[in-house]
C-alpha cells in the first residue's frame, strides 16, 4: 500500500525546533541504552529512517504497539498537527531502508501504511491502549497514518 496521507488544513501546532531535536536525541540514547523503555508513556523504539532529501540517517523515538505477527504499529500523529511528521515522508521515500532499535537490538523492517479495514482494526487497538490518539485525531482534519513495521529477512 502507498503512503498517501496529505497534510490537513487544521490542527495543533506541530512540535519542532532545537528543543525537540535535543529531546529526541536524549530520548533515543536513553531508549537504546536501557534496551527498550518508555517514551511519553508508551513502549518506545528508535526509528531509523533515511532522509528523503539529505540521504542521511535520522533517528526518532516513537511509541509502538505490538501486532500478533511480531510486527509493530506506529502512528504519524505529530500531536494532531495539520502536517505529517518528517519521518513519515522519509518512510514514504524509503520504506525498505528502515531499521528500529528496540529491546537492545537493531532490526531491519519494512514500513507499510495501513488502509481500510486493516487500519480501522489497528486504530481500535491503538486507541484502546492509548486514548491520547483519539484526542490527536480530533485536533486535525487529516487521517492519522498508521504504519506497520514488519521485520525483514529471518529476524
Amino acid at each position: 500500500m502507498s503512503f498517501d496521507t496529505r497534510a490537513g488544513t487544521r490542527g495543533a501546532r506541530q512540535p519542532k525546533g532545537r528543543v525537540l531535536r535535543w529531546m529526541n536525541t536524549l530520548m533515543a540514547r536513553r531508549i537504546r541504552r536501557r534496551r527498550g523503555g518508555k517514551f511519553m508513556g508508551f513502549d518506545a523504539l528508535v526509528l531509523r529512517t533515511i532522509g528523503r532529501k539529505s540521504g542521511e540517517e535520522r533517528l526518532t523515538p516513537v511509541g509502538w504497539f505490538p501486532v500478533d505477527d511480531g510486527s509493530r504499529l506506529i502512528v504519524a500523529s505529530a500531536a494532531g498537527a495539520p502536517g505529517n511528521p518528517a519521518w513519515y515522508y522519509n518512510l514514504a521515500a524509503n520504506p525498505d531502508r528502515v531499521r528500529i532499535d528496540v529491546n537492545g537490538e537493531t532490526i531491519e523492517v519494512r514500513a507499510e501504511q495501513l488502509h481500510g479495514a486493516e487500519r480501522a482494526e489497528a486504530w481500535d487497538r491503538i486507541t484502546a491502549a492509548a486514548p491520547r490518539f483519539t484526542e490527536y485525531q480530533v485536533k486535525t482534519d487529516r487521517e492519522l497514518p498508521i504504519i506497520k513495521l514488519t521485520p525483514r529477512g529471518g529476524q
